[in-house]
């Protein structure tokens, strides 16, 4: 039992998992609450509708992951837990994936960051949101802008801050999200995704189980999403495992340095350089990222 009277529970899985590169990338966006130091990160969670922070902190090493999880009342652990999970990509077979690129032109960049999961947005809901505003803009001021947003019509609990509902951002005008420096179209689509999810037309628990193309189908009708919004929620909302966003440019920038292009690389040259990397191009892309991060 913890001091504020929540369960501990310790997780333990199978390596390689390193939480420490985790925790720096998770520390590029100002809204986590990381404490590299100590090893942890404070989760917001949602469960059923109640707010709730865990604190998972890790105990082990890269080889012998362990994993200690605070803050959460014993009624809701297992959903917590089953969550986190998920979150953390606790299950995924990192060991496979790293031999998989043992023979392939990303070994170098495998080897360097070992162990490197691809760990999901807290919320499938905050991903697809965090997309939109992510559209062609450079990252600092992603950041900044998402910040704003969740600062402004957010709340927060324990410190850790929690992304508007669906229900609030519905109810937001255009006007307000201008105020912020948003474009008008992309408060647009921002405020319209919210009224897809609060009036139960859209329903992403549905689209968990659904194939990548089936949830392509269906999200690209939404007015402010395309391909790469599609292709990146896939990815950090849902934890696909196979998915190369050709279109994004960090990938494009990191290609140019991995193969030493003078250019960024064309879209046959990306077709080619992956062909041997399938069916994890989720990490090639994720590993690629960490190479110019």
């Amino acid at each position: 039992m913890s001091k504020d009277g929540s369960l501990l529970e310790t997780i333990k899985i199978d390596g390689p998992y390193n939480f420490d590169l985790v925790l720096d990338r998770l520390s590029l966006d100002p809204l986590n609450q990381v404490d590299a130091e100590n090893r942890c990160v404070f989760v917001p969670l949602m469960i059923g509708n109640e707010p709730m922070v865990a604190k998972v902190k890790a105990t082990g090493s890269t080889k012998a992951p362990e994993f200690v999880i605070t803050g959460i009342e014993e009624s809701f652990q297992d959903k917590a837990a089953k969550r986190l999970g998920e979150i953390f990509q606790w299950n995924t077979p990192l060991e496979t994936i790293h031999q998989h690129f043992q023979n392939t032109d990303l070994k170098g960049i495998f080897d360097q960051h070992y162990g490197t999961p691809i760990v999901l947005d807290f919320d499938p809901y905050n991903c697809l949101q965090k997309c939109i505003i992510h559209q062609q803009l450079n990252l600092s001021f992603a950041h900044t802008l998402t910040e704003r947003f969740v600062k402004t019509f957010g709340f927060e609990k324990d410190g850790v801050w929690f992304y508007p509902l669906p229900e609030t951002a519905a109810e937001l005008q255009v006007e307000d999200l201008r105020e912020l420096q948003f474009s008008g179209r992309k408060a647009e689509y921002v405020i319209g995704i919210a009224k897809e999810i609060a009036s139960g037309n859209l329903n992403l628990e549905e689209l968990k189980n659904k194939s990548d193309q089936e949830v392509f189908d269906q999200l690209i009708k939404l007015r402010g999403v395309g391909p790469w919004t599609v292709q990146n929620f896939l990815m950090f909302g849902f934890g696909r495992q196979n998915l190369f966003p050709m279109a994004d440019i960090g990938i494009q920038n990191a290609l140019k340095k991995q193969y030493q292009l003078e250019a960024k690389p064309t879209l046959q040259e990306m077709e080619s350089f992956s062909k041997s990397w399938a069916p994890y191009l989720s990490y090639a892309s994720l590993y690629l990222w960490r190479s110019i991060e």
